[in-house]
């Protein structure tokens, strides 16, 4: 036991000691910030775009009007729905559905007021959404050009040229006209690859033609907007609500939580076992496994290797734990108290813990009998195929475990061990069935059981000799005592 704790130690310190297990503690935390960020970088970081107006005609400005009106309606729908996310964080989702029914009935100055009254703190740092694409008034001799060709070939000059409206080009010209009795639109843009302002006019026409066949059927206008602003008020409820009734954010989030945890166990396994397998092989190349097999046996390199690699896995599992902790106790406070309430119910934690335990010691003890076969990464790649298409399966079924959880086909993967940590990871907050929670974990230690004899057996022939992996090899190492 001692010299197995050895070679643990010795796994654990070769790998601590590198830049690339920090880089991999860090890379997660630092890539899930960025990409929560990324989104809002890359907003603010695009250059403004100017656009320009004009009717194609002798129009008197109506349809121009009317679709500056949609345009603007459109950029404060985004700002209540903007207005409404920012209380998430300090009021949970009852403030974001408060500042969001102030919006619909009062506005952007009603849903303001609510923001401050359910989330003080949003509420200061509250800044309206960018607007990256803005109209400026139209050039005069873009305005003068007469309707059709003429206007088409000044639009043409504007966007293709270098002349300025203020600081900066135009990006775009909008040219109204109607076409079959429909507003219709045609617009000349800087960049061919641009399509931001076209998104906008579409819309903006949609919503125009929309009320003017209202009006033209004498449908009153008061009436098209009390149908527009209208929210419907449904409630959810279900039996199995915390409340016995109507269904929270809290309700829904053990299925988030159970396919979160399924995808970080599916990267933590493959990571882990891949580093296992990629050390065995650098041993082998080496020569170093021969020498530790002179003082150590095959089993107890084996379990040490496995169990070195696993305080790693659970170290840095417990530091993406902590940092994902503090950085959701500080931005998300009553989502972490929420995230705390339903790992503590009913044993969760200690069921996801169980089914990593018995996962990782799965295909951790494959990986590294499998890179004692193995001298270079091109021998591995061939053997990996098969073990890649078990480890993806599971993915596309974790996904309906949150919708179904109980469905035929699930309950049946849930028994096949290759699938058994994941899918039941995925599973186990929907609170299945004890006699499936405790079936499915007997089944999956006693396989894991079964390939750490197996792999035992075949990790110690590859490690004692030269054979790549067959089917002759393996037979051989399976009869060899």
């Amino acid at each position: 036991m001692n010299r197995t704790l050895l070679i643990a130690q010795r796994e654990v310190l070769a790998y601590v000691k590198t830049v690339g297990f920090w880089l991999s503690l860090l890379s997660l935390p630092f890539f899930a910030v960025l990409g929560g960020f990324m989104p809002v970088l890359l907003k603010r970081a695009e250059p403004l775009q100017q656009y320009a107006i004009v009717e194609d005609g002798a129009g008197n400005g109506t349809l121009a009007a009317s679709v500056r009106q949609a345009l603007e309606a459109d950029y404060q729908r985004n700002t209540l729905s903007s207005l409404a996310l920012a209380a998430v964080a300090e009021a949970g989702i009852t403030g974001r559905d408060a500042v969001r029914k102030a919006g619909d009935t009062g506005g952007y100055d009603a849903a303001l007021a609510e923001l401050k009254r359910v989330a003080p703190r949003a509420a200061a740092s509250f800044k309206q959404p960018r607007r990256s694409v803005v109209e400026v008034e139209a050039p005069s001799d873009l305005v003068a050009a007469a309707a059709g060709t003429a206007k088409d070939d000044m639009a043409r000059q504007w966007v293709d040229g270098d002349a300025t409206v203020g600081e900066h080009k135009l990006s775009a010209v909008v040219i109204l006209s109607e076409k079959n009795g429909a507003p219709a639109a045609r617009i000349w843009s800087r960049r061919a690859a641009n399509n931001d302002v076209e998104g906008m006019i579409k819309s903006a026409l949609a919503e125009v033609n929309r009320k003017q066949t209202f009006a033209a059927n004498g449908v009153d206008a008061d009436v098209v907007k009390a149908v527009e602003s209208y929210r419907p008020d449904v409630t959810f409820l279900s039996p199995r609500a915390a409340s016995g009734g109507e269904v929270s954010f809290r309700d829904r989030l053990p299925m988030i939580i159970g396919l979160v945890c399924g995808f970080m166990m599916w990267s933590l396994i493959l990571t882990g076992a891949t580093m296992l397998m990629n050390g065995v092989m650098e041993e082998k190349s080496n020569k170093i496994l021969e020498v530790l097999l002179s003082s150590v046996t095959a089993t107890e390199l084996l379990v040490g290797k496995v169990l070195g690699v696993a305080v790693l896995t659970l170290t840095v599992m417990g530091g993406w734990a902590l940092i994902s902790t503090v950085g959701l106790s500080v931005t998300l406070p009553e989502v972490a108290r929420d995230i705390g309430s339903v790992m503590l119910a009913n044993g969760l934690w200690l069921y996801l813990l169980l089914y990593l335990v018995g996962g990782y010691l799965m295909y951790a003890v494959l990986f590294a009998a499998i890179g004692a076969f193995c001298e270079t990464p091109r021998d591995a790649q061939t053997l990996m195929g098969p073990v890649m298409m078990a480890l993806i399966v599971p993915l596309l079924f974790m996904q309906m475990a949150i919708r179904s959880p109980d469905a035929l086909l699930l309950k049946v993967l849930s028994f096949i061990p290759p699938f058994t940590p994941f899918i039941m990871s995925a599973r186990a907050p929907s609170q299945p069935p004890m006699i499936e929670v405790i079936g499915s974990l007997i089944v999956m230690f006693a396989f894991a059981v079964l390939m750490m004899w197996l792999s035992g057996r075949a990790f110690r022939a590859g490690a004692m000799s030269d054979a790549k992996l067959s089917w002759k090899s393996f037979l051989g190492a399976m009869r060899s005592q």
